[in-house]
């Protein structure tokens, strides 16, 4: 496989593709109703054939195109039932596949950023890589010490392609929202957008990693793994070894999801109290179970840095929407700008539309389902619906957008897993001011 497409007009014709292929469609399925076939049987079809060209097309690219469709792959379980097949079948793949560079590429990455003499680093190294993201490979090697270790390789050429597929792909948000009702896509782009520069450089994620690693050193349920080396563009860590999350999504049992999807609460809620940071690309590639019952957690390119730890406001937002203070949770949002000054915004209506996110922290458990997270996209994405004229006049602040979009995320993912978590004790545990009246 060669490096990434680079040339600015391949990547837009490519990505251009897209919406033209799902007007085709579209038109051959108007025929096909004409002859007498059932609008489901249609419509499915469209949807499978619509899967298959977009994320074939996103994986294709790396870069920005497959960062979006990971980022946007833990929405999966919004998706309506009718097309979810195809789609999740579609969105899982883009989790960890991506086609590998050339050997010849890999050892230039090599040489250009650990030296010519780069083989004496390690003892063993596999040509062929174990993994795959947006921007980087992973190649499986032993270090001159004999510790197993992961080597992330970033493709060649990913700065121009992460920067032109961003720009290209704002111009077909309206496509993508179609996949998952009730998501925004423009912010998510932006957002990837703002965090372009800090993922493209490997140092930058190290030392994230090592932020990380430090604050759940020896703890008995979530691991990190250690940095080992670092440069501009190859990082060396720890190997680690486990279940996929994907695996455990298709197979798993009850009680292995149920565990599965406490301790990713665990970690989601605790992290920024414990290191400052929020790891802030939850999608079900970046997480492992090990076979002594830790998840472990990789990735970590993308944080958000809390060093006060998560937010007092949202816990203090959550209680008051719990307990139903509607004229108080209205004051409380007016104060801290997620209203504008100027809103007509009624107290009841913004309890009606904040009560159901709530739902997890109502009772001691949670069952977490694909049908409850449908129901809220639903919701909030229908035009006729009072709660999506609320949702527009709501304004979320800058500095919440990204813990807003995680939390979302990871939520998706436990909605995957169909899990059911005593979220409202880890949300006390760990939440500044849910607990406080």
């Amino acid at each position: 496989m060669a490096d990434i497409p680079r040339r600015a007009a391949q990547r837009t014709a490519k990505l251009a593709s897209l919406p033209l292929g799902m007007a085709g469609r579209v038109a051959a399925g108007w025929g096909k109703r004409l002859s007498g076939q059932s609008a489901d049987e249609i419509n499915a079809d469209v949807s499978a054939r619509t899967a298959e060209q977009l994320f074939a097309v996103l994986g294709q690219l790396k870069g920005g195109a497959m960062k979006f469709g990971q980022a946007l792959s833990v929405f999966e379980a919004a998706v309506p039932d009718e097309m979810a097949g195809p789609y999740r079948e579609a969105l899982t793949k883009l989790q960890s596949a991506a086609p590998p560079m050339a050997p010849s590429s890999v050892h230039r990455v090599l040489a250009e950023q650990l030296g010519r003499s780069w083989r004496d680093r390690f003892a063993e190294f596999d040509d062929s890589p174990i993994a795959a993201a947006s921007i980087g490979q992973v190649h499986r090697a032993v270090w001159h010490d004999g510790r197993t270790v992961a080597v992330k390789i970033q493709y060649p050429g990913a700065d121009e392609a992460l920067r032109s597929d961003l720009r290209q792909l704002t111009r077909f948000s309206r496509l993508f929202e179609s996949l998952a009702p009730g998501t925004e896509v423009r912010p998510l782009l932006a957002e990837l957008q703002d965090r372009m520069v800090e993922e493209l450089d490997y140092r930058t994620e190290a030392d994230n990693q090592r932020g990380f690693a430090a604050a759940f050193d020896g703890d008995e349920q979530l691991f990190v793994p250690k940095v080992v080396a670092s440069s501009p563009k190859v990082m060396v860590t720890e190997w680690v070894t486990g279940t996929s999350l994907a695996s455990i999504i298709a197979d798993g049992s009850k009680d292995e999801r149920d565990e599965t999807g406490r301790l990713l609460s665990e970690f989601h809620f605790s992290s920024p109290s414990r290191s400052g940071l929020l790891h802030a690309d939850p999608h079900p590639g970046n997480f492992l179970m090990l076979e002594d019952g830790r998840l472990a957690v990789i990735d970590f390119g993308a944080v958000a840095r809390l060093p006060d730890g998560l937010p007092t406001t949202m816990g203090r937002m959550l209680r008051l929407a719990l307990e139903d203070r509607a004229d108080e949770l209205l004051q409380l949002l007016r104060a801290d700008r997620f209203v504008h000054a100027d809103s007509e915004l009624r107290a009841e209506d913004v309890q009606a539309y904040l009560g159901p996110f709530v739902d997890p922290c109502r009772s001691e458990t949670f069952h977490f389902t694909r049908r409850w997270m449908q129901r809220q996209a639903e919701r909030v994405g229908d035009l006729r619906s009072p709660d999506f004229r609320t949702g527009r006049a709501l304004n979320l602040p800058p500095d919440y957008l990204l813990i807003h979009r995680v939390t979302l995320g990871a939520t998706g993912i436990l909605c995957q897993l169909d899990a059911t978590v005593a979220a409202k004790s880890i949300i006390e545990r760990w939440q500044p001011g849910f607990a406080e009246d």
